[in-house]
């Protein structure tokens, strides 16, 4: 997958939070097993909100899990396959990003965060 070049210089504003989206790939190591591991897409500027109140209680049904909004300069070819890293936490985009009202200007991306064993 070719990555989309990006302007990283829109940080404006709101759009504060550095994020890094990226694409699980399989490749094969020395001894032919396959092996996951994460090739960056793009870094993008982001304003981050959690959900609350009946936007959090809809989206993560009974679930205990944090649930984020991403909203990202528009970046056409993210999808639900691939993930948000930010901080050193990793979140799964849980629904298709959405080009805010058509305009080719913001993309919303809902992911809900990792829990980490431990």
């Amino acid at each position: 997958m070719k990555p989309f070049k990006y302007n990283p210089n829109k940080h404006t504003g709101m759009f504060r939070n550095r994020i890094e989206i990226v694409y699980t790939v399989i490749a094969e190591d020395e001894l032919s097993n396959q092996i996951e591991r994460d090739e960056k897409f793009i870094d993008a500027w982001a304003m981050i909100k959690t959900l609350k109140g009946s936007e959090y209680l809809k989206a993560a049904a009974v679930q205990a899990t944090k649930i984020y909004r991403f909203v990202i300069h528009y970046t056409p070819g993210i999808t639900n396959d691939m993930k948000v890293s930010f901080d050193g936490r990793t979140f799964d985009i849980i629904e298709p990003p959405t080009n805010d009202d058509e305009m080719d200007k913001t993309l919303t991306i809902i992911a809900k965060e990792r829990v980490k064993n431990g």
